[in-house]
């Protein structure tokens, strides 16, 4: 985490934009329960049949015994704890997988010293994590290089689901590895993908299944955008590299806002001491230009201490959350704080 002194507001606005830019206070609607030792990212599930059954899945950062995986219902109180994880890192959900004949919700975690994934299906009629097994990744790899951090999953048009895992540290080219999901389930190496600064490292990786894109914060640099699917012509080529300026902190947790006809937003956190901001950038992009993601819409403002991770829905869950809502790591209390979505 680093913090620039020096700069006012105004200053670091008009490097993203200008200081016309928008700040936003978001509205705490609720927090979760406090993990034991070091929260760090947050996924959510939505019940496929009752939106207000969702849950908060996260993580507590730390070695054997205590690492584990929280499990939160939308009122923030602690309905599964799983523990004996060797520091999980980042966690994603997808929903509908296809895995042989079966069609299951999943939740994957990075294990760090493990160096593995750790798969669970999630039961939707007593809304527990199943464990489905553990695969290696980053094999080959020594030290740092070997520790799997950030994860997002994908699942493609076709219904193939793809595991795609940053770590600790890595080469300036290829730092970001893709796996396939296949039954089992197992992991197949599909492509190593991804430009790197080589300052800091990249945590944060956010895919938008719907548009079939990929993002990752390059932490010191900015925010890079790839094709999602392996398969694609030009899957290789970076297709954007904004945020590149005017944040205080480190560009930490990334999430997607999607609505319908392919419009939202991209959600970047910058980190900062007491009160993290999040930076709004259109999921669209620019007219003309799917891939120009350089105007900033918003800068929300939360209460949320040195957030890590962040995820995002639109989903309407509950009466006092009619357009979904952003959920963030929050260091000082070390649980996870729930704002309602402003409604850009």
């Amino acid at each position: 985490m680093r913090f620039v002194a020096g700069l006012c507001l105004c200053a670091l606005l008009f490097v993203l934009s200008s200081c016309n830019v928008s700040i936003i206070p978001l509205e705490t609607a609720g927090s979760t329960e406090p993990v034991s030792d070091d929260p760090d990212d947050p996924a959510i599930w939505i019940h496929p049949r009752d939106p207000a059954l969702s849950l908060i899945i996260a993580t507590n950062k730390v070695e054997l015994p205590n690492g584990a995986l929280y499990v939160f219902d939308l009122d923030g109180k602690l309905v599964q704890r799983i523990s004996d994880l060797d520091r999980p890192n980042n966690v994603d959900v997808e929903q509908g997988v296809r895995l042989g004949g079966q069609v299951v919700d999943i939740a994957v975690v990075t294990e760090r010293h493990a160096r593995a994934l750790r798969l669970y299906a999630i039961d939707t009629r007593t809304r527990r994590l199943v464990e489905m097994g553990s695969s290696k990744v980053f094999q080959g790899e020594e030290r740092e290089f070997g520790e799997p951090m950030g994860i997002a999953l994908y699942k493609r048009d076709d219904g193939t689901t793809f595991a795609i895992v940053g770590r600790k540290s890595g080469p300036a080219s290829g730092y970001v590895w893709q796996y396939r999901v296949d039954p089992g389930p197992s992991l197949s190496l599909v492509r190593k993908f991804g430009q790197y600064s080589e300052a800091s490292e990249i945590e944060a990786i956010a895919v938008d299944d719907a548009l079939g894109y990929v993002y990752y914060a390059d932490e010191l640099a900015g925010i890079r955008k790839y094709h999602a699917d392996p398969d694609q012509p030009d899957a290789a080529h970076e297709l954007a590299f904004f945020g590149r300026a005017g944040y205080m902190g480190d560009r930490e947790g990334l999430a997607v806002y999607s609505r319908a006809g392919g419009t939202g937003y991209i959600i970047s956190t910058d980190q900062i001491r007491d009160q993290s901001r999040y930076v709004v950038y259109r999921r669209e992009g620019a007219a003309g230009n799917p891939h120009d993601h350089t105007e900033v819409v918003a800068i929300l403002e939360g209460s949320a201490d040195a957030t890590d991770g962040i995820e995002v829905t639109s989903h309407s869950l509950r009466p006092n959350l009619p357009e979904g809502f952003l959920i963030a790591m929050n260091a000082s209390a070390k649980n996870f704080l729930i704002f309602k979505w402003p409604g850009l």
